[in-house]
């Protein structure tokens, strides 16, 4: 029994678990019920199919980017540019198909898709080449390219707000056979990204590299391991995910605009760290940071559902990234004792 709580309470991934159902409980008790018009049935207002397919449609595309900006943090680096970059993704996409109207359904969606795909990866290069090149600190140049893809982005469009072709619509609020309203494809597609993201991970030669370069640059050196295009790569996937998130936003959404994503990157680097990716770099994987995504989006839902002051979710996502960091800590050095008693 004490090794099953032990495990249930040590496992960073059954903690989310099981702060995900309580918050989901909560939730669930407190958010009321109305009578459907059409069954006349009593529905709990957040344990519904629409509400849960909503929820997860919202933290989708702060998961897609928080799979990105955690292998980037896995590697002992940090990327603030991930919400101006799904920005100047958006607005690219939507700027360019604007532009080669019309297109058919299948050409909008390929040239879309790789459209805000491709921007994402060549931002991500950008700062990779600079965080290597420049020997910078890579808060100081993220930070500055934060601002200067999003400023990119608003004079390009001119803070126009640009809508996006119907078949992108089209494809991203399919229902794929569910009931009207359900669009599972925001959901899909961050499964999808965060299953490959576990398996580059823990299954991937180059994935174990990123571990290796977080947890100890020196003696991965001497390893003779190739740190410079391990950094720079960390930084095209995040920018790969960004954009991937862009193109999926885009779509559902009907439109870009230069302020999509202000403040994501915030959300995003909360969902990694609450997931247990370490900021001293060599800890973290996708599927957590995947689940702290949802946690983050629960957190704020929580705080509409049961009507506090909405000035709250700044003050309890910021404790709960100081617990989760805490907590890691905690762990870290229990886990140690345990080591040097063997």
């Amino acid at each position: 029994m004490k090794n099953l709580v032990r495990h249930l309470f040590g496992s960073q991934q059954s903690g989310l678990v099981l702060i995900i159902l309580f918050l989901g409980t909560i939730l669930t008790l407190f958010a009321g019920s109305h009578i459907d018009p059409v069954t006349g049935l009593v529905v709990n207002n957040f344990l519904n199919s629409f509400t849960l397919m909503q929820t997860a449609t919202n933290a989708s595309f702060f998961a897609v980017m928080a799979v990105g900006t955690t292998i980037v943090i896995i590697s002992g680096r940090i990327d603030l540019s991930v919400g101006s970059i799904y920005a100047l993704s958006g607005v690219t996409m939507a700027m360019a198909l604007r532009a080669l109207a019309p297109l058919g359904p299948a050409t909008a969606l390929a040239l879309g898709f790789l459209i805000s795909v491709g921007v994402g990866v060549l931002c991500g290069l950008l700062n990779g080449l600079m965080v290597v090149g420049l020997r910078v600190h890579p808060f100081i140049i993220t930070l500055g390219t934060m601002w200067v893809l999003r400023g990119i982005a608003f004079v390009i469009s001119r803070a126009e707000s640009i809508l996006v072709p119907d078949p992108l619509m089209d494809f991203a609020k399919a229902t794929l056979g569910l009931n009207a309203g359900l669009y599972p494809v925001p959901l899909i597609v961050t499964v999808a990204v965060t299953a490959i993201g576990a398996m580059y991970l823990s299954k991937m030669r180059s994935g174990r590299h990123i571990y290796a370069v977080g947890g100890n640059q020196e003696a991965s050196r001497y390893s003779g391991l190739p740190i410079g295009r391990i950094l720079v790569g960390v930084y095209i996937v995040s920018g790969l995910t960004a954009g991937i998130a862009a193109f999926v936003g885009g779509a559902y959404y009907g439109s870009a605009a230069s302020a999509d994503a202000t403040g994501y990157e915030l959300y995003v680097i909360a969902a990694a760290v609450v997931g247990g990716a370490s900021l001293a770099g060599g800890k973290g994987n996708a599927v957590n940071a995947t689940l702290g995504a949802l946690l983050i989006v629960l957190i704020r839902q929580s705080i509409t559902t049961l009507r506090l002051d909405q000035n709250y979710e700044w003050i309890i996502i910021g404790s709960a990234i100081i617990v989760a960091v805490v907590l890691d800590q905690v762990n870290a050095t229990l886990n140690s004792r345990d080591a040097h008693r063997n």
